[in-house]
């Protein structure tokens, strides 16, 4: 993952991928901000709105699915309750069955990021949710591929 000073200056324009969410009083915690858990389920949110609508999943029913092995945020600035979101999210790693993803999240009409995170995911087969043999589903893996960061390509 980047330093600090390079996540700090992540802009919408660094992630393929932005999804709108709308804050809810419920997201606030007694500090007036969005609660800590609540960036974890909004960052698992934009991976599987991504990966049911660009990649083939179907949660209930797909041979794989990725389990998260791996989980990290770094908090900038707060958002709280009426601020809409938005979820940024880019893929920085395709393994054979694993999937290093960034996700950023912004508020709407600022400019600054006000945290950037780090997602892993290990794809396994549903019925022994071990890895499979051949790796990542191909029409998943062609999905990913779209969302990821090609200058790391020449470092995979």
């Amino acid at each position: 993952m980047a330093d600090l000073a390079q996540l700090k200056s992540r802009t919408r324009a660094d992630y393929p991928y932005i999804l709108e969410y709308r804050t809810r009083w419920s997201d606030n915690d007694m500090y007036d901000h969005m609660n800590n858990s609540i960036y974890n389920f909004l960052y698992d949110s934009v991976i599987n709105t991504y990966l049911i609508e660009h990649c083939g999943l179907h949660p209930p029913s797909s041979p794989q699915y990725g389990m998260v092995v791996h989980s990290h945020n770094d908090y900038f600035a707060s958002i709280s309750f009426p601020a809409c979101a938005e979820l940024a999210l880019r893929v920085n790693r395709i393994g054979k069955s694993s999937v290093t993803y960034e996700i950023a999240l912004f508020e709407k009409g600022q400019d600054a990021v006000r945290s950037v995170g780090e997602f892993v995911q290990v794809f396994v087969d549903r019925e022994t949710a071990r890895p499979n043999a051949n790796g990542i589903d191909p029409k998943l893996r062609l999905g990913l591929e779209r969302i990821l960061i090609k200058s790391r390509l020449s470092k995979l």
